[in-house]
């Protein structure tokens, strides 16, 4: 996955249950599910992820979600399976041609449309007409491909903004920055203190980075439909994004290790009171309280831009049923099970965020949730298409251009787009 390394980590550590309302059994029951505890036929369904073994979140699921499914619905047995991220969308592929896949995936939500395109995956538009305002919209979003859905959103995250209240202290600031114009100053008046000081840090210069910039400042990559990359990722609000961007770099309000080639780590040196703002997900406040238990931080939605917008990227899991299963109806009831509070809940207790709204404020979830869930309500996921990994190169190819001072930002961009646009049709 083209993120930072500790959005990878927390890939690889996530991990995630009571057939979802009335509407949701009404559903299995047309499509004719026979795998009921009322069955005498045991059916076996096999469940592939990526959740580290030795983490929470998959010894949740392996003694209190799969048997809770289980004691619900006796008659089907889950086997979860456990395959490396690295290599899980190569051998999910594989499957495909030869047959012998899982019956039920967790997948980055970026591989979805890859899976979808080449048949992988059973769609799932009956059950999102019924469940869709259960969902936050934007990981919801990254089950669509060209109109349809294919599974359901199954744990997510986004990103917000970290701050020193010390270092804002420092500076005269009582309160975090709201706008992109703020955010600005104090970023300057922070690294004006020590040589050694940074007002931002960031990881690097992938779309997952820079996207949160582009977007509040009403930019876009594509259009809606994403078919076209000409006249969104090189418009005038995206331009000024960039331009924004590498303004602060230049200005040393931005600390240059996101050009690569450097030890230097955002998240330890804000942990360390030498950086100011972090833009980082629900993995963090674990980290800091137990690396940096002493900082006094906080957290604030990402700056609004010049429009007033605040958005932030989608990251997480979804939940798919394979074609290829011979057990669709089990399945497809593993699924749903997978996505309803049962099992939402202690996933979530545990660090993996749920996706229904109606655990937003959930005394039973972890307090910093609070923030990303307000930011997840304007948050929108990276280009929903097969070839989103090449674009995420692309994109990064530009947004390196621009830093370097090789390309302007509108040359880097107007470059970009077309080299998108033949991506988005193939």
């Amino acid at each position: 996955m083209q993120t930072p390394i500790s959005r990878r980590r927390f890939l690889e550590r996530s991990a995630q249950l009571a057939l979802a309302g009335s509407a949701a059994g009404s559903f299995l029951a047309a499509c004719g599910n026979t795998t009921t505890s009322s069955s005498s036929t045991k059916t076996t369904i096999t469940f592939w992820n990526a959740y580290n073994v030795t983490d929470p979140e998959n010894q949740t699921l392996l003694t209190k979600v799969i048997p809770a499914f289980q004691q619900k619905y006796p008659n089907i047995v889950v086997k979860s399976q456990n395959i490396p991220y690295n290599s899980l969308l190569q051998k999910l592929i594989a499957t495909v041609a030869g047959g012998a896949g899982p019956d039920v995936v967790r997948s980055d939500i970026i591989w979805m449309p890859q899976l979808a395109k080449i048949g992988a995956l059973v769609p799932t538009d009956d059950i999102v007409a019924q469940r869709k305002s259960e969902f936050y919209p934007g990981p919801l979003a990254t089950c669509a491909y060209k109109g349809k859905y294919y599974g359901l959103p199954l744990d997510t995250n986004t990103r917000v903004m970290f701050y020193g209240k010390k270092l804002l202290s420092e500076v005269g600031a009582s309160q975090p920055p709201t706008t992109t114009e703020e955010f600005q100053a104090l970023s300057a008046k922070i690294s004006a203190l020590n040589k050694n000081f940074y007002g931002y840090a960031e990881g690097g210069l992938d779309a997952w980075n820079i996207l949160p910039w582009i977007w509040s400042f009403g930019g876009a990559v594509t259009n809606d439909d994403y078919t076209a990359a000409t006249g969104y990722i090189n418009s005038p609000q995206s331009v000024a994004a960039l331009e924004y961007l590498v303004n602060l770099y230049k200005t040393r309000a931005l600390a240059p290790n996101l050009l690569g080639g450097s030890s230097y780590s955002p998240d330890d040196e804000f942990g360390k009171g030498h950086v100011g703002f972090i833009l980082e997900g629900p993995w963090e406040p674990p980290t800091l309280q137990q690396t940096y238990s002493s900082l006094q931080y906080a957290m604030a939605l990402v700056p609004a831009g010049p429009g007033g917008s605040s958005i932030s990227v989608v990251g997480g899991e979804d939940i798919a049923v394979m074609s290829s299963s011979k057990n669709i109806d089990a399945a497809t009831t593993f699924m749903q099970f997978m996505t309803s509070e049962a099992a939402q809940v202690p996933l979530g207790e545990v660090g993996q965020m749920p996706v229904l709204t109606s655990l937003t404020n959930d005394s039973r979830m972890p307090a910093y949730f609070s923030a990303f869930a307000q930011q997840l309500q304007t948050a929108k996921p990276r280009p929903v298409t097969p070839n989103y990994t090449k674009i995420d190169t692309i994109l990064t190819n530009a947004f390196n251009l621009a830093f370097r001072g090789q390309a302007s930002a509108q040359a880097a961009l107007n470059s970009a787009a077309q080299q998108i646009d033949p991506l988005l049709s193939a």
